[in-house]
């Protein structure tokens, strides 16, 4: 069976349960602003971009100006609420150990935040020195632009059509397929919502799965054939 040369696993929304939790943060912080939203619609609408830039469309859209100082009250709240209260996403570790490819993360959050989260989960030890935040990386562009999935694949020898990316938002499968690679689509977390699977397939995910169990085999028949085929 042919094996891809990296698996990489977005964080927040695939290995640990955390864009509910984010979410109901800044839900909270946008209103208290100004701009009434809620926990559901950053979910549905907003997972998997910065804070910074769900601020930058908002204000575009309502043409209401947001305090920069609201980006740190974010980053504070957030990470205070993660310590306590972040989770692991039921099957994750199993899966992750399962795979037998190299692994790595790529995330919008903070590597700081990242590294504390999986530390917390006891997933870690399968990241260490595999973890990339696009606000670290050299160009400091976050997803949707495909810079931190075409980073790790260069820093970790991967071909970027030979890597496949586990993804819970249209904005990070977006990122993905920009860079080349192929995507999966993951939908067990907490803030997934009616119609999730389908906007996730829409945004170019080959396939989509709920459940962590499906993972292994669903690499092992997509790795049976290729997109260009």
């Amino acid at each position: 069976m042919p094996q891809p040369d990296l698996v990489i696993f977005d964080c927040d929304g695939v290995l640990v349960d955390s864009e509910i939790i984010a979410a109901r943060v800044e839900a909270e912080l946008l209103t208290s602003a100004g701009f009434e939203i809620s926990a559901d619609e950053i979910s549905e609408t907003y997972a998997g971009l910065t804070f910074k830039d769900i601020m930058l469309r908002l204000e575009e859209k309502s043409h209401i100006p947001f305090q920069a100082s609201l980006i740190d009250r974010a980053e504070e709240l957030v990470d205070r609420k993660l310590r306590s209260d972040v989770r692991i996403i039921d099957g994750a570790r199993e899966a992750v150990a399962a795979v037998t490819a190299p692994r790595a993360v790529c995330s919008n959050s903070r590597t700081e935040r990242v590294e504390f989260m999986l530390e917390k989960v006891r997933l870690l030890p399968f990241f260490a020195g595999r973890i990339f935040s696009g606000l670290d990386i050299p160009s400091k562009k976050t997803k949707p632009a495909p810079d931190v999935f075409l980073y790790a694949a260069e820093k970790l020898g991967a071909n970027p059509k030979n890597t496949f990316v586990i993804e819970d938002s249209v904005h990070g499968i977006a990122g993905a397929r920009a860079a080349g690679m192929r995507v999966i689509g993951f939908t067990g977390a907490g803030h997934s919502y009616p119609g999730h699977a389908d906007a996730l397939t829409e945004a170019g995910a080959e396939t989509v799965i709920r459940r962590w169990a499906e993972l292994n085999s669903t690499i092992a028949a997509l790795s049976q054939w290729s997109e260009d085929a």
